[in-house]
């Protein structure tokens, strides 16, 4: 379960590919990822509460947990029952609970890199993309979208799936499918967007946390 924490939590990496072959993509599909992009890139701030479950059917894993994200610009906030991750955008901080210890390392993004503040764009660069279906829970249509890494090889997932409310263009799940059997579903509830949030609201306050134990990594 830490695993699932520290994809979604840390960065949540996807090595996207760097073909040079023009890829012809599937209209719909890009039609419903563009409009889904455009409402999260419009917000000012974000929260969500996110259910992350590993599955692995070969190996038997089935795993679940669940945290809170706050996100305002390229500063996030996660926290779970294991852990807290600050990121003011230069600087992140990981708490780790039951230790009662903090590592603070410098925020540097690798351009291929997809954090929580850049999930949305995923799509953009490096894969190609195609509608599945459309899919129904609780009366409400969602529109599911495959994408395919365009280099299969230097990529460490076969495939991402994610599901769009067709009302209002939000995320409803997406899973990411890993060569060797993982499948990290993360779904999202309770989303309330442009919250009133204050930049050190992604700084790490060490008065708040007696006793705890420092480790700077930078």
């Amino acid at each position: 379960m830490k695993k699932v924490i520290f994809i979604l939590a840390v960065n949540l990496t996807v090595h996207l590919g760097h073909a040079q072959q023009v890829i012809t993509q599937d209209p719909k599909a890009q039609n419903i990822l563009d409009a889904m992009s455009k409402k999260y890139k419009d917000m000012n701030s974000f929260k969500a509460r996110i259910v992350m479950t590993l599955d692995n059917t070969k190996n038997g894993v089935k795993e679940s947990s669940e945290g809170d994200i706050v996100v305002k610009g390229t500063k996030f906030h996660i926290k779970t029952d294991k852990q807290e991750i600050y990121n003011n955008g230069t600087t992140v901080w990981t708490y780790i609970k039951d230790a009662n210890e903090v590592n603070i390392t410098t925020y540097e993004p690798e351009e291929d890199e997809v954090t929580p503040t850049k999930i949305y764009t995923i799509y953009k660069e490096g894969y190609k993309y195609r509608y599945v279906e459309d899919k129904v829970y609780n009366g409400v249509t969602y529109e599911v979208v495959e994408l395919n890494p365009n280099d299969i090889k230097k990529n460490k997932f076969s495939k991402i799936k994610i599901e769009v409310n067709k009302k209002d263009r939000s995320i409803h799940t997406w899973k990411i499918f890993e060569k060797n059997g993982n499948v990290y579903s993360y779904s999202v509830k309770n989303f309330t967007s442009n919250i009133a949030v204050t930049d050190n609201y992604f700084n790490f306050d060490q008065s708040k946390y007696p006793g705890v134990i420092v480790n700077d990594l930078r």
